[in-house]
């Protein structure tokens, strides 16, 4: 096997870049920074974090040209480079955010697990390899599983962590379980070969891979019933960290979910059709679509926290983007990523907010943010962008988002019912999202504070991050083209 070393390096230098920032971040706050204030360690790590994304970032600009290595071991095109620069953005805006925290002193740590979790996710979506994809996945998940702990002092955040982590181990073993019958199978760990070899109708052992993927997939969007883990963890890991799980991993997650599914499963989809129905990946794909727009938002309206409430809505928004993976044509790439980069970008908003809410009352109760208009009229202003985006309140992105997405999977196979009936299922459910959303903007407006309540003063900065979003909320929906010329596909 020739390796052409110089296009390795190449297309793994951004992942490179990180990877070093990491250690010379470990290395300064473990000798230099040692003794200094944790404030003065967060800033220093955080900023210097951020400059290795920046320079990754870069990196990836400067590559224009279409390449593969090993047959689609690693490779980069437009839209790899999009949703990398995405992830990176991400993780620089979670850096941000981590900065303004005081959960733990192990701050190299913290930042050195961001870092390489981000490597992480820039090799997932990468390869179209079975097994780099399970290597990069893992990756992730381990980074994941240790930022969910990260606040020592808390049993909850060491559950969140446990929990998190059990689940995650079993979802692991059905994945590399589904994905060895793959190899199986084809003889190939290729996505492409894979979907060549694979003939209809299906053979009992690509039944069973299948369900095994959608379960190991499943469990990483955090899509019902595999959503279980979603809930604790949002509610106990610190607030940098389920940023973090909320935002960019999804980005990821999303992203190699499609690939795997409508390039690796090609030819094995089937129907949903009731009159020709015929079995594949779509029909069970569908049914967990339906299920997480259900339950996640008729669950997310009991809910009396914020963090549980964002984590229901969490699962209901992986049901509206698992259409777009449903709908299984290209065209539909372009929405799906339009819509979850803005999901994302709303809910960093969110946790920002809830950050600062949190550091003033010590709790994320719903109760505590009774008349927030009065006590910090610019978050809860900020608030109100991003829960309104998320219910898909025009002129915001989220409306543009969800707008885009239905109609192209719609547009996807005219005249089909069972798709009419699922975008008609997600829009009802996008009504339900608008009472739980508007139960929050109540409290921040309507309710009356608590008598002992005062006036927050919330950091700086955090109102400052808090209002880059918003604003980029507000500008992405009124001009969405800003964002979609970026996204290779997009109509």
């Amino acid at each position: 096997m020739n390796i052409d070393y110089r296009l390795l390096a190449l297309l793994a230098r951004p992942e490179i870049i990180l990877a070093v920032t990491a250690l010379i971040v470990l290395a300064l706050d473990l000798s230099i920074l040692r003794k200094s204030s944790t404030g003065m360690r967060f800033a220093v790590a955080s900023l210097l974090g951020s400059a290795g994304c920046l320079a990754a970032i870069f990196s990836l600009t400067a590559m224009t040209a279409q390449q593969s290595l090993l047959d689609g071991v690693l490779l980069t095109d437009p839209t790899i480079r999009f949703v990398q620069i995405a992830i990176l953005a991400l993780s620089i805006i979670t850096l941000l955010l981590a900065s303004q925290g005081t959960f733990t002193s192990n701050i190299g740590e913290l930042v050195l697990l961001i870092l390489l979790a981000t490597a992480g996710m820039l090799f997932l979506v990468a390869t179209q390899d079975l097994l780099i994809i399970f290597l990069s996945l893992e990756t992730l998940s381990l980074s994941l599983y240790i930022m969910a702990a990260f606040h020592k002092p808390s049993a909850r955040s060491a559950k969140a962590s446990l929990q998190y982590f059990l689940f995650g181990g079993m979802s692991a073993a059905f994945l590399l379980f589904g994905f060895s019958l793959l190899y199986g199978l084809s003889n190939s760990t290729n996505l492409l070969q894979i979907s060549a070899s694979i003939h209809t109708p299906l053979n009992p052992m690509l039944i069973v891979a299948i369900v095994m993927t959608l379960i190991g997939l499943g469990f990483k969007v955090a899509a019902a019933p595999l959503h279980f883990w979603a809930p604790g963890v949002y509610q106990d890991a610190p607030t940098a960290s389920a940023a973090f799980i909320a935002s960019g991993s999804k980005v990821a997650s999303f992203f190699v979910f499609f690939q795997v599914m409508c390039l690796g499963f090609a030819g094995a989809e089937g129907a949903t059709g009731i009159a020709h129905f015929v079995s594949g990946w779509v029909p069970a794909l569908a049914l967990m679509a339906l299920v997480s727009m259900v339950l996640g938002n008729l669950v997310a309206i009991v809910q009396t926290t914020l963090r549980r409430l964002i984590a229901w809505s969490a699962i209901a928004h992986a049901g509206y983007i698992l259409l777009a993976i449903v709908a299984h044509t290209p065209r539909n790439l372009g929405p799906l990523l339009y819509y979850i980069v803005t999901y994302a970008l709303g809910t960093l908003g969110i946790f920002t907010v809830l950050q600062a809410v949190e550091g003033d009352t010590g709790s994320d109760s719903l109760a505590c943010y009774n008349g927030l208009s009065r006590r910090a009229p610019f978050l809860s202003a900020c608030l109100s962008v991003f829960l309104l985006s998320l219910a898909g309140i025009p002129p915001l992105a989220g409306f543009f988002a969800k707008f885009y997405l239905f109609v192209s999977v719609i547009a996807a196979h005219p005249g089909s019912k069972s798709m009419l009936w699922l975008v008609i299922i997600a829009i009802a459910m996008s009504a339900v999202s608008l009472y739980y959303y508007l139960r929050v903007m109540k409290r921040m407006y309507v309710a009356e504070p608590d008598e002992d309540a005062q006036p927050l003063a919330p950091q700086m900065f955090l109102k400052v991050l808090a209002g880059l979003l918003a604003a980029a909320i507000v500008l992405l929906g009124c001009a969405p083209h800003l964002l979609l010329r970026w996204i290779p596909g997009a109509q």
